[in-house]
């Protein structure tokens, strides 16, 4: 069982032919909304991936809560660790550009309640062998709690550090998987501009540290990680980009799903690596997602 712990949002999506400058406006191509949040994304991948998923978070009272909850409803995850709050539902307003390019602005709003009892309460129903999977929307408290409780239990815990926050540095040490893009690993380590070879060496002096799983994705690189001394690589298809924006949750999800059936870490860094190529070549992020038989046809 997977539970995720996190964000829950409607994306409000418009496409242009190129991002902004700041201060700048450029005229639209589309606009649509979609069911996201980085927490609901990730457990939509898992049960897209074939794994038994509980959702865990905040939804709001008003009129976006029942779209933002249709696609993990229509897959069967299971909603009882949520509260509706009187906050709005989480929305993010995203503005993608040439190539699949985006920038994105999030108001938690409803997430933004999201409390250390709620964490209690979704790890009491876990038990050991079961795996917990976290990102940076929801407050740090809640997200500590969470990561403290289940090594208590020996949950597998896994933190996506997106979006990269203050306590991202910190709080990801609590954790036995870590995953970042490269920009947020440079961040978390106070170093910029890293080569292929210098980041190797930093993922592992930084694994020699910790002893966490490590993994870095790359975009159209791939993806390198380091498990129990050893690195590896892995590499997603050749693409044309449609949208990036959920390409990186699909991943964690994936790869949690994947390492919770028990498959072997190189074929789920692979799988995970194929899943996220595939949800760049739709929009949107939940509906971007593919399904296990897509992902294991192009495998």
């Amino acid at each position: 069982m997977i539970t995720v712990f996190g964000s829950i949002n409607m994306d409000l999506v418009a496409t242009s032919d190129r991002l902004p400058k700041p201060g700048e406006t450029v005229t639209g191509k589309s606009f649509s909304t979609a069911a996201g949040g980085k927490g609901a994304n990730q457990a939509l991948a898992a049960r897209r991936a074939g794994a038994d998923v509980k959702m865990a978070g905040a939804i709001g009272d008003d009129t976006f809560a029942a779209p933002a909850l249709t696609l993990l409803r229509d897959a069967r995850t299971d909603l009882s660790l949520l509260k509706t709050v009187a906050e709005p539902t989480g929305t993010a307003v995203i503005l993608i550009g040439e190539g699949g390019e985006n920038m994105i602005s999030v108001i938690p709003a409803a997430n933004g309640t999201v409390s250390p009892q709620d964490a209690e309460r979704a790890v009491s129903e876990m038990a050991e062998g079961d795996t917990l999977m976290l990102q940076f929307e929801i407050p740090a408290d809640a997200i500590e709690t969470s990561l403290k409780a289940a090594k208590a239990k020996r949950v597998t815990t896994i933190i996506n550090t997106a979006p990269l926050t203050a306590d991202a540095a910190r709080l990801s040490k609590l954790a036995n998987i870590v995953i970042a893009n490269e920009t947020e690993f440079e961040l978390l380590i106070g170093k910029n501009g890293l080569s292929s070879s210098n980041r190797e060496k930093e993922l592992s002096a930084l694994h020699a540290e910790t002893g966490q799983t490590l993994i870095v994705t790359l975009g159209a690189d791939g993806v390198i990680a380091i498990r129990n001394g050893k690195l590896f690589k892995a590499m997603g298809l050749k693409i044309e980009p449609v949208d990036t924006v959920g390409a990186g949750d699909t991943f964690c999800g994936y790869l949690a799903a994947s390492l919770d059936a028990g498959m072997d870490f190189e074929k789920a860094l692979r799988r995970a690596a194929v899943a996220g190529s595939l949800a760049c070549t739709r929009e949107g992020a939940q509906p971007s997602i593919p399904t296990a038989a897509d992902v294991d046809a192009k495998l």
